[in-house]
């Protein structure tokens, strides 16, 4: 038998293409914030048998908004016309609430992976979100530099 590379949930085919088309850029943010955080957690859990602490300092460097919106913003080329539009509009849409400490386009980038990881969930094109989720993790590997050396990443791009 073949492993799943998702798991049961991508069994679930509970809104047609045309209910997640017309789904808000924030509830596909919200689906798509628990899809990255159940991937990312499955990942380290898989890499390492540490203790629950642990596990979840490593989980946060890859769910942190900073780190989402570096992530969206390096591998932004690499997607379709359609992802980046998700991106843009989870990107635009005014949200009520701002998680203290985060610059605020930072947290807008981050809203725009999670609507598009959201959006690829739920239309059911696992393999495309999966090859997403493994690209961001490689980058964000690549990027905890941007911390340690408190380089200002949102001064020095362009996007």
């Amino acid at each position: 038998m073949e492993k799943n590379t998702i798991g049961f949930l991508e069994n679930l085919n509970l809104i047609d293409e045309k209910g997640v088309s017309n789904l808000s850029p924030l509830v596909l943010a919200f689906i798509g914030d628990a899809v990255y955080s159940l991937y990312i957690r499955t990942m380290i859990v898989a890499k390492e048998s540490k203790p629950v602490n642990f596990l979840n300092k490593e989980t946060v460097k890859y769910v942190k908004a900073t780190a989402q919106a570096q992530s969206i913003k390096r591998i932004y080329d690499f997607l379709t016309e359609e992802e980046k539009d998700i991106v843009r509009r989870g990107r635009n849409v005014k949200s009520n609430t701002m998680p203290k400490g985060v610059q605020v386009q930072a947290y807008r980038y981050a809203t725009g992976f999670e609507a598009l990881l959201g959006y690829l969930y739920l239309k059911g094109e696992f393999e495309r979100l999966k090859n997403i989720m493994e690209l961001s993790m490689e980058t964000i590997k690549v990027g905890e530099d941007y911390e340690k050396s408190k380089y200002n990443f949102w001064e020095k791009s362009s996007n």
